[in-house]
Formats: structure tokens, C-alpha cells, sequence
């Protein structure tokens, strides 16, 4: 496992990012602890949670799993999505941020978090809102690093020039959604993050399964089972894109979801994808992207199974000049 710097803090991240998205619900409790001395025996130290995974119930189990080790760990967290029904139980207010940072340090059993993100931009709420939120979570402590997540380039390049203007703790991670079939933070997002020294910590890098070839095999998942997946990834040439990788990783003997991972952690502005698993099964395979060596080579050709998208100013020509160099 190697390393890598969080933003501009100094502070080291192993390559892989695990997500804890199904403790509590995909995964009882027996296999989140499988799988966490799994991601820490491979080196992992970097682990990301949210508020809302399964009631509060993820963050309650990863608290329970770092007894004993926190001070080797880099734990991140998210706030924004409902946690209640009171219609002020959300959002990016410093209302709603102050009280979600308290609860998931309660149930994290820490007094503190490396890394808070804005689960989603709030259209409702100014963004100096949204900064000053964070500004106040740095303030008590109770924060280490601001983030945001999901956020576009636009929306976290005005939140860095507001925190400047006002002399707040800049931003050091952002986490989108990034992988094979879902290219367009190359467009924006990563080059923004790497101008800014950023780190980028992108989620479902196997495409919420998809690229892993398990439904090839007509397995079930994510994308049998849940809407909101199925419109995700919707489009006609999502499946062609990954019976292609999975065809190549057959005559080069990777495992699908190892390649799939291994191609997003290979973007020179990505720090470490987030990985996520139902059991130590399934996380082997993530784990083991660690072991492919994805040359510049390698990487093109795996771009190739999927649709590159247009530059920010629509100059196709300009793309097309690139490729040819």
C-alpha cells in the first residue's frame, strides 16, 4: 500500500479510501469487522462514512471497529441529507452542520473528525453559508479538514475564493462520482482540483457494480434492485463499456472491479478511490488493484472502452489534436 498527501495538510492517506456505506445495512456487524481488519492488514488507515448510511447505524460500527487505533487513522464523514423529519434536519445551514458534526462524533466515539464534507450543494442556503458552517466545525476542533462532495467545479472554485476573502480554512479534499462510465469530472472537476492542490477521493469507481462483471453473469445488485442506480447508469452503452473491460481483463488475467479501480486511481489528480464491499469476498478484488501497475499505456487502452467527454469549451478539434500528440 503506498501513501499519498491529503490536499495541502500534510497529513498521509493510504492509495485506497474504504467506504463504509453497507455497515449497519448491506453488511451486519460481524461483516463490517471482516472487513475492516481486512482494509487494515492491506494498509489501509483512511476510512469514509456519512450521517445518513443506514440511520446513523455506519458511523456507529466504524466507531465501535477504531477503539484502540484511532490515532493510526484518518476518518472522514459527511453531512447535508436528511437525519430526521424536522424540515430544518438537513442541508448545508450552520444550523443543520452544527448539530450533524455533534451526532457523528457521538456515535463515532471520537472528538474528532480528519475530514467533514458537504454531502451535496444546497441551492437553498448562501454558499458563504456552507463555508462558514465548516469554518465554525474548524474553529471548535471538532473538524480537521473542510470538504465538499458532489459539488461542481464552478461551486467549489467560488467556495475557495470566498474562504480566501475571508481568511477561513481553505477546502483540502473533494469527492465526486468519477469511473469508466462516468468520465465527466476529467472535463472540470479534476483539472479545478489539481490547480487548487485538492485532494480528490472519488466514490463508486466500479460503477456501483457494473464494471465488475458481475452482471454479465446476471447476477443481482445495485443495479437490479434499486431505482436510483438503474438511472445512473441507463444509458445503452454502459453494459457494452463493461463486457469490453470485461473481455480484456479475461486475456490479461485481472479481475474486473482490480482494473476498474486501478483505472480511476490512476488519474494524476485522484488521491485514492473510495472503495466499498458487501463481505471480505468482495472486497478482495478491490484490494488487489493495489497490484496492478497502470501504466500510461495500459490506461488508454481501458479508455477506450468508454466515451471520452468533450472539452469544457466544446473545441472538438482541440481534442482531437490532443489525442493525436
Amino acid at each position: 500500500m503506498k501513501y499519498r498527501v491529503l490536499g495541502a495538510s500534510g497529513v498521509q492517506v493510504s492509495q485506497l479510501c474504504f467506504g463504509t456505506m453497507s455497515f449497519g445495512g448491506d453488511a451486519d456487524q460481524r461483516a463490517s469487522a471482516a472487513m475492516y481488519r481486512a482494509c487494515r492488514d492491506a494498509g489501509i488507515n483512511f476510512f469514509d462514512t456519512a450521517d445518513q448510511y443506514n440511520q446513523g447505524r455506519s458511523e456507529e460500527i466504524l466507531g465501535e471497529l477504531i477503539r484502540g487505533e484511532r490515532e493510526s487513522l484518518v476518518i472522514a464523514t459527511k453531512c447535508f441529507n436528511p437525519t430526521g423529519s424536522d424540515v430544518n434536519a438537513r442541508g448545508a445551514s450552520r444550523r443543520h452542520v452544527s448539530r450533524a458534526i455533534d451526532a457523528s462524533l457521538k456515535r463515532l466515539g471520537t472528538d474528532r473528525v480528519e475530514i467533514l464534507y458537504l454531502h451535496h450543494y444546497d441551492a437553498l442556503t448562501p454558499l458563504e453559508e456552507h463555508m462558514r458552517a465548516l469554518e465554525d466545525a474548524v474553529r471548535t476542533g471538532k473538524v480537521l479538514y473542510p470538504g465538499v462532495s458532489n459539488y461542481a467545479a464552478w461551486q467549489t472554485q467560488a467556495a475557495l475564493g470566498i474562504q480566501e476573502r475571508y481568511g477561513w480554512v481553505r477546502l483540502q479534499a473533494i469527492q465526486p462520482m468519477y469511473n469508466l462510465v462516468k468520465r465527466q469530472a476529467e472535463v472540470e472537476l479534476l483539472p479545478m482540483a489539481a490547480a487548487n492542490r485538492l485532494s480528490v477521493f472519488p466514490y463508486s469507481p466500479a460503477a456501483g457494480g457494473l464494471l465488475s462483471g458481475k452482471y454479465l453473469e446476471n447476477q443481482t445488485g445495485r443495479l437490479t434492485t434499486n431505482k436510483m442506480y438503474q438511472a445512473r447508469y441507463a444509458e445503452t452503452w454502459a453494459p457494452e463499456t463493461a463486457a469490453k473491460l470485461a473481455a480484456f481483463c479475461r486475456q490479461h488475467n485481472f479481475h474486473p472491479m482490480s482494473a476498474a479501480v486501478a483505472w480511476v486511481g490512476s488519474h494524476p489528480a485522484v488521491t485514492a478511490p473510495i472503495i466499498g464491499a458487501r463481505n471480505v469476498d468482495q472486497l478482495r478484488a478491490s484490494l488487489d488493484s493495489v497490484k496492478i501497475e497502470m501504466t500510461p499505456e495500459l490506461r488508454t487502452e481501458i479508455s477506450a472502452f468508454s466515451r471520452t467527454p468533450p472539452p469544457p469549451t466544446d473545441r472538438l478539434e482541440e481534442l482531437q489534436d490532443a489525442v493525436r500528440r
